[in-house]
């Protein structure tokens, strides 16, 4: 069997704008991922490590260090984590990381979930163990996209659900969850003065916020709500007027108790 790939890669050609994922059947008939890169492309296991291997007998690094901590004295390691240990990690993280890629692609929003609250957990355990700051901040700088991506993979899958006001909750959270990140990590000005750009991910928690407002359901009232103030925006008056009625028509209709009333509480046999 030939080991040249150049005729998967030929059929699949990159787009460096667009992440390009898919599906497929190995071999054996396992199911697995693959990612279109410029140099070819990635293949992955669907679960466990993206590359299948059972890092000293744990289904990850991640999974063996806290089993580590778990089990020491106080639930702290008694050691930290040097530049090799660390090393190791980062090759783990990266690898989470391309298959949340492929998963967000594919729309597998909960495999979206599950791997970037895998490398959320991985990140908190190099901050608190790494053997100094420099080695914890290369992970750390990772913080800010992999939330973005969690909060992303649970929002879609809360309005798929109709569940507006938890999809809002878990956004705000994490908006403020950023916010506090960058202003304790990141200087709010530049070197000349002018003020630093709001950070992307930060950006895209807030445009999905506009989101969720966007697709969720109205009532009859919120949008003749929307219009009128679209009207009076444009100075369109004589519209306005209309919207104003018809807005005083359903709410007063909403005022009423829901179910029948009878006018006569004595009911119609006794109308005589």
């Amino acid at each position: 069997m030939s080991k040249d790939i150049s005729s998967v890669v030929s059929d699949w050609p990159y787009d460096p704008d667009e992440v390009s994922a898919r599906w497929i059947q190995a071999d054996d008939g396992t199911r697995k991922v693959q990612l279109r890169l410029d140099l070819g492309v990635f293949q992955m296991e669907v679960e466990g490590r993206p590359d299948g291997t059972r890092p000293r007998g744990f289904l990850s690094l991640l999974d063996h260090y806290v089993e580590e901590e778990i089990r020491a004295p106080g639930k702290t390691l008694p050691y930290q984590l040097d530049s090799e240990a660390c090393s190791d990690l980062q090759q783990e993280v990266m690898q989470y990381y391309y298959r949340i890629m492929a998963f967000h692609a594919l729309g597998d929003y909960k495999g979206v979930i599950r791997d970037s609250d895998h490398n959320l957990d991985l990140i908190d355990i190099v901050s608190e163990y790494a053997l100094d700051d420099e080695m914890a901040w290369q992970f750390m700088q990772l913080y800010p996209y992999m939330r973005m991506m969690n909060v992303r993979a649970q929002t879609e899958l809360n309005l798929q659900q109709g569940k507006y006001p938890e999809a809002e909750a878990t956004v705000r959270e994490a908006i403020a969850d950023l916010e506090s990140f960058f202003a304790e990590n990141y200087e709010p000005a530049n070197e000349d003065g002018t003020p630093v750009p709001p950070p992307p991910e930060l950006e895209s928690m807030r445009e999905l916020l506009a989101q969720i407002d966007r697709r969720r359901p109205r009532s009859a009232a919120e949008t003749l709500k929307e219009q009128l103030a679209r009207a009076v925006e444009l100075e369109n008056y004589e519209k306005a007027a209309f919207l104003r009625d018809q807005l005083k028509s359903i709410q007063g209709f909403g005022n009423r108790a829901p179910g029948k009333k009878r006018i006569r509480p004595e009911g119609r046999e006794n109308s005589n």
